[in-house]
This record gives C-alpha cells, structure tokens and sequence, in this order.
C-alpha cells in the first residue's frame, strides 16, 4: 500500500490547513514584536486558575501521556498505536538532537537579570538551558497529527490542534520556552510527523490482519 505525503496531507487537511493559518499569523506576530516584547506579553498575562491549571495542559506534552495513550490504542489497534507510538519516538529525537546543536538558553537564564519583573509559578522547577525548540510542542502537534489521520472523522482534527496550541501556549506561560521554541516545535512535530507516517504506513506488513487487530479483538 503505497502512501505518499500528499496522502498524508489529504487525510488531515482540515488541521494542516488550519495549522498553516495560525503559523501565518505567529510568523506575523514574530516579524513585528520582539523576542523580548512577545515573552513579556505572555507572562504579564497571568492568573491564580491559570498557574493551576497550565502544569496540567503542559503534561499533555509530556512522553508518558502519549506512550499511556499507545497503550490504550494497542488494546483496539496495533497498526495505529505503532504508528502513534513510532511518531513521538522519532520526533523526539529529532527535538532533542536540535536541542544540543542549538544549546539556547531558556528564559530564566536570558532574563537572568530581569527575574523580579518575571511571574513564575509558585511549586514549579524552571529549568534553563536547550530552549530550542520545545519538546513538548513536538510532541503534542506530533500527536494531533497523527490521532487527525487515524479518525474516519476529520473534524477531530480542530480540537487536536487546539490542544496542541495550548501546550504550545502553556510552555510560554510556564517560562520554560520563548515564541521561537513554540513555532519551530510545531513545525516540526508537523513534518517530521507527515513524512514518517507517509513512510512507515506505506510498509506492507502493518496493514497485515496481525497488525489491524488488537489486545482485545486478537483474544476474540
């Protein structure tokens, strides 16, 4: 079964095509502000609720949630928890390579003497080197990506990006990474995604009986 990256495309178009707008508009926001004017409009803009529930929303981010989430899909599908799982892995690698060729700094150490104009929240470790890009956005556009393709329903693809766009946002809020971060880690949780799907699902063998069943169905 041959699947190319226009197929891939085709299958998340309402996402992509989305997606693609909001970059527009972030790519806009990037050429008219400031590294410094960006971060600082984000980090003036907070609340109590907000610092409670931003950890929560950036741990959608996180590896464990999408590898539990594989799990879960295991139990239904093989072909599509492997396809869920092998996405994070290899865009995670990809984030993290970047993040030791580039070395950049994160807020806290760019601000290092600006930290009494910064609002941290309170509890949370606020780590301060490989700034670039955000790991966590990688992951949960990576993931959106792929949950996009895999629904027979399209319009899932608008809450998906939705949820991404908002660990994006709460990686910002957090004061773990800048604008620039957030962007570079969509795009390539984004690519890197549509060319490993347009790849790996083309292989013959995961659309084999063994690997359209599940946990559950292979016991029936």
């Amino acid at each position: 079964m041959k699947i190319g990256v226009k197929d891939v495309l085709y299958r998340i178009r309402l996402f992509f095509i989305l997606y693609l707008l909001v970059l527009c508009v972030c790519l806009i926001i990037k050429f008219v502000y400031s590294r410094e004017s960006i971060y600082f409009a984000v980090n003036s803009f907070n609340s109590l609720w907000a610092d409670a529930i931003m950890p929560y929303i950036t741990d959608l981010g996180e590896g464990f949630t999408v590898l539990i989430l594989s799990a879960i899909i295991a139990l239904y599908s093989y072909r599509k928890a492997l396809l869920l799982a092998s996405s994070f892995a290899v865009t995670s690698i990809t984030a993290q390579i970047l993040k030791y060729i580039f070395d950049a700094p994160r807020p806290r150490v760019y601000f290092v003497h600006e930290l009494s104009r910064i609002h941290f929240v309170k509890g949370l470790y606020i780590l301060g080197t490989h700034s670039f890009p955000s790991g966590h956005t990688v992951t949960a556009f990576s993931a959106g990506v792929v949950i996009t393709y895999l629904c027979k329903n399209k319009g899932w693809g608008i809450p998906a990006l939705l949820v991404a766009m908002l660990v994006g946002y709460s990686r910002m809020y957090l004061s773990q990474h800048f604008f620039e971060d957030v962007m570079a880690g969509s795009v390539i949780g984004v690519i890197v995604t549509v060319f490993w799907l347009s790849w790996l699902d083309s292989k013959q063998f995961i659309h084999s009986g063994k690997w359209e069943r599940g946990v559950i169905s292979g016991r029936m």
